[in-house]
C-alpha cells in the first residue's frame, strides 16, 4: 500500500473516531440548556437534577473530544504538509479562531457549570449552560467553515509561490456552502443527542427505575428528535443537496449512482454500483424523483458521470454510493420512529408503549453511523480534489513521510484509541447505571449522615 493511501486511511480513522464525541456534546449542549430553562420556569428540581446528570456525560465526551482532536490537527503538518503549506493562510484563520475563541469559551464556562452551581445563582448557572452551548456551536461553525472552503473555495487568491491567501475574511465566513453544511451538521448533532437521551429514558422506564427522570429524558429527547429529524431532511438536507448539485454535480451523480445523463432521472433506493458495466445492479428506483428533488420538475435532465472526464470521478465510487444511501436510509428511519414516538407522547401513551420504547433504546448507536456516513459522503464526494478544483489529493500529502512511518503511527493510534474507547464505555456506563440523583434524596442522605 502506497504512502498516499495510508495517509488517507490514517486521517480518515483519526477524524472519524474524533467526531464520535463532538456530535454528542454539541447536541447535548442544547438539550442541557432546555433542561435548565425548564428548571427555571417550573421550579421543578428534577430538571436541574437531569441537567446535572447529562452534564457528567457531556464532560466525559468533551474530554475525549479534546484528547482525540489535538492529534487530528497535528496531522495537517505530519501527513498533509504540502496541503498545509499551500492553504495554511486560508484554513489557519478559522482553525485558530476556533481554538482561541470558542474552545476557551466552552471549556471555561463548562468548569463554572460543573463546579459552580453552589456558588452561582440559579440564573447565573443557567447562563453558564447557555455559554457552554454557544461556545460548542461556534466551535462547530469554525470547523465547518474550514471544511466548506475545501468543498467550495471562495474569497482567495493564488500567490506566485503557489500559496493561497484570503482576500476577504467576511467572504470566507459567509461562504454559502458553510452555512448550509453547518445547519445540516448541527441538526445531525441534535439527532444524536436526542436519541441518546431518549434511549436512556426508555432504558429507565423499561427497567422500572428512576421513572420520573426516564419520562423527562423521553419527553425532551423525543420532542428534540422530531424537530431535528425533520429539519435534517427539510430544509437543511434539501437545500444542501441542491447547492451541491449546482457546484459539485459529479458528486451528486456518484452518490445517486447515475452513470448516464437522463431526463426524468430516477432516484435509486437500493442497488449495487457496477463501475465496469456503468450501471446499478438489482436497482429499486422511483422514476423521475431525482430530477424533481434537484430542479423542481420531473422533466429536468440530470447529468450523469458520463458527462465528465473519468479522472474527475470520485476515486472510491462504491463507498460514496453506499455511505450516502446509509445516511439517507437511516435519516428516513429516524424521522419515522421519532414521529411515531411524538404522536404517542402527544396522546399520553408513549411511556407504556414497549413496542416503541425498545426500538428507541436499541437505536442509540444508529445516529453515530448516520453522521459518519454523512461525513464520508461529503468528503469522498469531493475526491479526487483535496481543495475542490484547486488541489488534487495526490498533490497535498507529505511526500517525505513514507508508508512505513504512516502505518506505524496508524497502528499506534489504533492501540491508544482502543484504550480510550474502553475507558469511555466504562465511564458512561457507570454514570447511566448510577442514574440521576434527586436533590431531595441527597439532602435526606446528608441529614442522616450529619445525625
Amino acid at each position: 500500500m502506497d504512502a498516499l493511501t495510508l495517509h488517507r486511511i490514517h486521517f480518515a480513522f483519526t477524524i472519524t473516531y474524533h467526531y464520535l464525541f463532538p456530535q454528542l456534546t454539541m447536541g447535548l449542549a442544547l438539550l442541557i440548556v432546555v433542561l435548565k430553562t425548564m428548571a427555571l420556569r417550573t421550579q421543578d428540581e428534577r430538571y436541574n437534577d437531569s441537567a446535572r446528570f447529562w452534564a457528567r456525560i457531556f464532560a466525559v465526551n468533551f474530554l475525549l473530544g479534546v484528547v482525540t482532536g489535538i492529534p487530528m490537527e497535528f496531522q495537517f503538518g505530519t501527513n498533509w504538509s504540502e496541503f498545509s503549506r499551500r492553504t495554511g493562510g486560508v484554513i489557519g484563520q478559522p482553525l485558530a479562531m476556533e481554538g482561541v475563541f470558542s474552545f476557551f469559551l466552552e471549556s471555561s464556562f463548562l468548569g463554572l457549570f460543573l463546579f459552580g452551581e453552589k456558588r452561582l445563582s440559579r440564573f447565573a448557572h443557567w447562563g453558564a449552560a447557555v455559554l457552554v452551548f454557544v461556545g460548542s456551536w461556534i466551535s462547530g461553525f469554525f470547523i465547518i467553515v474550514t471544511d466548506a472552503w475545501m468543498q467550495h473555495p471562495v474569497a482567495y487568491r493564488l500567490l506566485p509561490n503557489g500559496v493561497y491567501e484570503v482576500t476577504s475574511f467576511w467572504g470566507l465566513m459567509m461562504n454559502p456552502w458553510a452555512w448550509l453544511q453547518y445547519a445540516h451538521n448541527m441538526c445531525g448533532a441534535v439527532v444524536t443527542a436526542s436519541f441518546v437521551m431518549s434511549s436512556v429514558g426508555a432504558l429507565y422506564i423499561l427497567q422500572k427505575r428512576d421513572s420520573g427522570f426516564g419520562r423527562i429524558f423521553l419527553r425532551v429527547g423525543v420532542i428534540a428528535g422530531v424537530l431535528s429529524c425533520v429539519a435534517q431532511i427539510f430544509p437543511t438536507g434539501d437545500l444542501h443537496g441542491k447547492y451541491m448539485a449546482k457546484n459539485q454535480p459529479i458528486a451528486i451523480a456518484g452518490m445517486e449512482g447515475l452513470f448516464h445523463s437522463e431526463k426524468g432521472a430516477p432516484i435509486v433506493l437500493m442497488g449495487q454500483p457496477d463501475i465496469e458495466g456503468q450501471k446499478i445492479d438489482n436497482p429499486i428506483a422511483v422514476n423521475k424523483v431525482l430530477s424533481f428533488l434537484i430542479y423542481g420538475t420531473t422533466a429536468a435532465e440530470v447529468n450523469g458521470l458520463d458527462a465528465y472526464p473519468k479522472d474527475q470521478w470520485p476515486s472510491t465510487l462504491p463507498l460514496l454510493f453506499y455511505s450516502y444511501h446509509i445516511m439517507a436510509g437511516l435519516g428516513t428511519y429516524f424521522a419515522a420512529l421519532m414521529s411515531i414516538a411524538g404522536f404517542l407522547l402527544w396522546r399520553g401513551k408513549l411511556y407504556t408503549a414497549r413496542w416503541v420504547l425498545w426500538p428507541i433504546l436499541l437505536s442509540f448507536p444508529l445516529p453515530y453511523i448516520a453522521n459518519t456516513a454523512g461525513w464520508m459522503t461529503a468528503e469522498i464526494g469531493r475526491q479526487p480534489w483535496l481543495v475542490y478544483g484547486l488541489i488534487r489529493t495526490s498533490e497535498g500529502y507529505s511526500k517525505h513521510v513514507g508508508a512505513g512511518t504512516s502505518l506505524f503511527s496508524l497502528l499506534g493510534f489504533l492501540g491508544m484509541y482502543t484504550v480510550l474507547s474502553i475507558l469511555w464505555v466504562m465511564l458512561v456506563y457507570n454514570i447511566i447505571e448510577k442514574g440521576p440523583h434527586s436533590t431531595t434524596e441527597l439532602a435526606a442522605g446528608q441529614t442522616l449522615t450529619n445525625a
